[in-house]
């Protein structure tokens, strides 16, 4: 790990300190580190495997007939899918700049990153799309590491919020820009077809860092660009 990547993370896991929030048990997901390093206690595919079918039971189904007797290490393989985030460290994501860009020191934009996540609270789906601007300061990174980063933290247990603000920070301390702004809307299935079954309702977060929050020129050019968040709706996400 080089030096500047070392020192990106420990900025991170400053701002995303669990000592800062009070969510101690949040600490794995915060501070960017892949699990391999931090897991020790991981349950084994088998005790994986034993708990869905206890879930199955408690549904109120069998977990012995003939539908259902593959299910548990299918969902198994679906969760190392769906949570395959934890696995890659985002800071080490983004160490690949370039410094060639000819004095180039515009908006950087890359919008409608669709995205699939899943609720902390429900394990129920979050699909969505985010838009991610930065103002570099004498260097760039590749647009699929952009993307990559949105996968990386979208690939967790999350909330919309904390995402939104991960994605921001760790673009913010590595590339060290003028300024990031980050975009999410997204709908929430926890909402949509449990609890309160509202169908068609989406969320917006935004996170504004450096000249983004302080000056609200490149913010309104931000917002031309991309267009009114949910004023589009997610028909094509």
């Amino acid at each position: 790990m080089t030096k500047k990547a070392s020192r990106a993370r420990a900025r991170l896991q400053v701002l995303d300190s669990p000592a800062r929030d009070g969510a101690l048990r949040d600490a794995p997901i915060r501070d960017g580190l892949a699990p391999s390093k931090q897991r020790l206690g991981r349950p084994s595919r088998a005790a994986a495997e034993a708990a869905v079918r206890t879930l199955i039971e408690w549904a109120g189904d069998d977990p012995a007939r003939e539908g259902l007797l593959g299910t548990p290490d299918r969902v198994v393989r679906s969760f190392e899918e769906f949570f395959q985030g934890y696995e890659t460290d985002p800071v080490e994501l983004l160490q690949r700049t370039f410094d060639e860009i000819d004095g180039y020191d515009e908006m950087v934009v890359l919008k409608d990153i669709r995205f699939e996540s899943h609720c902390e609270h429900h394990i129920a789906p979050i699909i969505g799309k985010a838009h991610i601007a930065y103002l570099p300061d004498h260097r760039v990174v590749g647009i699929s590491k952009l993307a990559r980063l949105v996968e990386v933290y979208a690939k967790r247990l999350q909330i919309q919020e904390k995402m939104t603000a991960q994605i921001a920070n760790t673009l913010n301390e590595v590339l060290q820009p003028k300024g990031v702004a980050v975009v999410i809307e997204a709908a929430h299935q926890c909402m949509t077809t449990r609890g309160i079954h509202k169908p068609g309702v989406s969320m917006v977060t935004s996170s504004m860092l450096g000249a983004f929050r302080d000056d609200p020129t490149p913010r309104r050019e931000l917002l031309a660009m991309i267009g009114t968040p949910g004023k589009g709706g997610l028909e094509n996400v």
